[in-house]
């Protein structure tokens, strides 16, 4: 699940933080990163854990309403939601109940919040739509990506939520997401208990080696990736720089100096969009137009061996 995409993100998050804290050795710093990396995945699996903790909501409601209808001699609640297939499945997978073992993990202490959500799905249109539905796994499955993708994706009240469990988390989330629902998307109507959910790295080694260079690179060529940025920006003084910027090339010259089968534009690609996302409005095009010019001057001086296309 962690991808290079993430691996990328973390490394600014931690080279960021790395600045913020004076004093902090690289080796700490280091050890940091690959923690982070770590909670990334137990982000992945405690949003999977919210599906079972709505779903467990669901069946006290129902429970509660069954038995006033009873009383009251009212028609029978309707059940699609508390029998649903794939909320049973991920409720009973191993690997998720052996994270939830761990009490931190639950979402007990966080019952209001599941309650709301609970209430904004089951007054939807769309859980109407399901549960006069035609029943099927196939529905099952489907109701709860878009529910997840319609009421979990974008949610404020859960962002703080997130942002009380761990700092990075809430910058996490969007690539998180997509592995959630990736997931949902994996799972079949046989798929049993043992069901292998995705795991923490496709290639633990080569990404760990990957982090630890990309972070490394970045911190301790730090100077001459700041000359680099300096020398290409005429009458123009780094402090001048917005202060994320400066992180994001550092970043950058340390990817395209460090890792020569990474075409230099796919490079500069990726950190331009992390310039959209974490930097000013204006700081992307900044971003690229300096990165361009530094990819072509490390070229003409055999810096570097790759082409800039």
């Amino acid at each position: 699940m962690i991808n290079r995409e993430l691996i990328r993100l973390k490394v600014l998050q931690l080279t960021y933080a790395y600045y913020q804290n004076n004093g902090k050795s690289i080796e700490s710093a280091e050890k940091e990163l690959f923690v982070s990396m770590s909670k990334a995945y137990d982000l992945y699996l405690t949003l999977l854990a919210l599906i079972v903790a709505i779903h467990k909501e669901g069946e006290r409601r129902y429970e509660i309403e069954s038995g006033r209808a009873l009383r009251e001699g009212l028609p029978p609640v309707n059940n699609r939601f508390v029998e649903n297939r794939f909320a049973h499945q991920l409720a009973n997978n191993a690997t998720l109940m052996s994270f939830l073992d761990d009490q931190s993990h639950r979402w007990d202490n966080d019952d209001e919040f599941v309650k709301k959500i609970y209430t904004l799905i089951a007054t939807s249109e769309m859980y109407e739509k399901y549960i006069t539905g035609p029943d099927s796994y196939d529905n099952d499955k489907e109701f709860w990506r878009m529910a997840y993708k319609t009421f979990i994706v974008d949610n404020d009240d859960l962002d703080e939520v997130l942002e009380s469990k761990n700092i990075y988390w809430n910058d996490d989330k969007a690539t998180v997401d997509t592995f959630v629902m990736k997931t949902i998307r994996r799972f079949s109507a046989d798929s049993d208990d043992e069901y292998k959910l995705l795991p923490e790295y496709d290639n633990e080694e080569d990404d760990k080696e990957f982090a630890r260079k990309l972070f490394r690179n970045t911190l301790l060529h730090a100077q001459e990736y700041q000359a680099y940025m300096t020398e290409s920006v005429q009458n123009w003084d780094i402090s001048r720089f917005a202060y994320m910027d400066i992180i994001i090339m550092q970043i950058a010259i340390a990817e395209m100096l460090t890792f020569p089968s990474i075409p230099v534009n796919i490079t500069i690609s990726i950190y331009v969009d992390l310039a959209k996302l974490y930097s000013t409005s204006k700081s992307w095009k900044f971003v690229n137009g300096l990165l361009d010019n530094i990819a072509h001057k490390l070229v003409e001086e055999h810096k570097m061996l790759k082409q800039v296309k």
